[in-house]
């Protein structure tokens, strides 16, 4: 069977998107994230994304996110503008619009398209509460610089659901971690029942950034949208960075503008580049 998709990046956070409004989701979806995302054996991605027939009344279409183990995530901050640029290019009735909506596991999400490829996107409400994570054995929370024993090593974290769940931790020189040898230690430390994305960051200034993500079903990615939003709110939450002004952060594969409003609000704005359009032999 020949499978047609667009690979699209933001940020060189790249996946794989398949136009399933008509069909919805192809019934073999994980292994078909496994087998296509694996890199140097296939067409190599974070993950399938899937866009959809929209679920709320007055949506443009609706995000499911299949990671490269084939495991579903609620959202991710750089596939949803490349959903909304999908949509611009291919869906005729979005093509003159600047505002969309789009459905995702973690709710209705707003964007706005802000230039050529550039999106912004309305966030939500972020929570350092356990219970919103989840996480357990560290209390109720707020989850502000707690200790964190991983393989025997102390660190501090503090704990942001942003949607999804993230474990933000400060380091002196994030370019020399070893993200590939602590990485899967967080993401499956037992404090965190359905697995947490673990965000390393070092401060240039109070509104520069420097980071580096390991993603739960992933691994090493280069960019994460959901984790740059949680690392500016768990610094905004230490007092390190402002509300109400952007924080721009350096990840590997570009930067990403984040701005904390009152109220715990996230505003994230970004690129969204298509990459080329294919078929799969699947």
């Amino acid at each position: 069977m020949k499978l047609s998709f667009t690979k699209m990046q933001g940020c060189a956070n790249d996946y794989l998107y398949l136009d399933c409004r008509a069909s919805g989701v192809p019934e073999k979806i994980v292994p078909l994230a496994q087998k296509l995302s694996a890199r140097h054996f296939s067409v190599g991605a974070d993950g399938i994304i899937c866009i959809c027939a929209p679920r709320t009344p007055g949506a443009d279409g609706t995000m499911r996110i299949f990671n490269a183990d084939g495991s579903e995530a609620q959202m991710c901050g750089n596939g949803i503008r490349c959903v909304a640029e999908w949509l611009h290019v291919h869906d005729p009735a979005c093509a003159e619009k600047s505002v969309l909506k789009i459905d995702t596991q973690s709710g209705l999400k707003t964007l706005t398209r802000m230039g050529e490829e550039l999106w912004q996107v309305e966030m939500g409400v972020y929570s350092a509460m356990a219970a919103d994570l989840p996480a357990v054995n560290m209390g109720e929370g707020p989850l502000v610089r707690c200790p964190l024993e991983v393989d025997g090593k102390p660190w501090n974290v503090t704990c942001i659901s942003v949607g999804n769940p993230h474990c933000v931790t400060l380091v002196d020189d994030v370019d020399s971690l070893k993200l590939e040898a602590i990485g899967p230690a967080f993401e499956r430390h037992p404090n965190f029942p359905e697995r947490i994305n673990t965000e390393f960051v070092e401060v240039v200034d109070a509104t520069h950034l420097k980071m580096r993500v390991w993603e739960r079903g992933s691994g090493e990615t280069w960019a994460c949208g959901t984790g740059t939003c949680a690392t500016v709110a768990a610094l905004v939450e230490q007092g390190l960075c402002p509300v109400g002004e952007d924080v721009h952060v350096a990840l590997r594969g570009g930067e990403l503008t984040i701005r904390v409003l009152p109220g715990k609000q996230l505003l994230m704005t970004g690129a969204a580049t298509t990459v080329y359009e294919g078929i799969a032999e699947v």
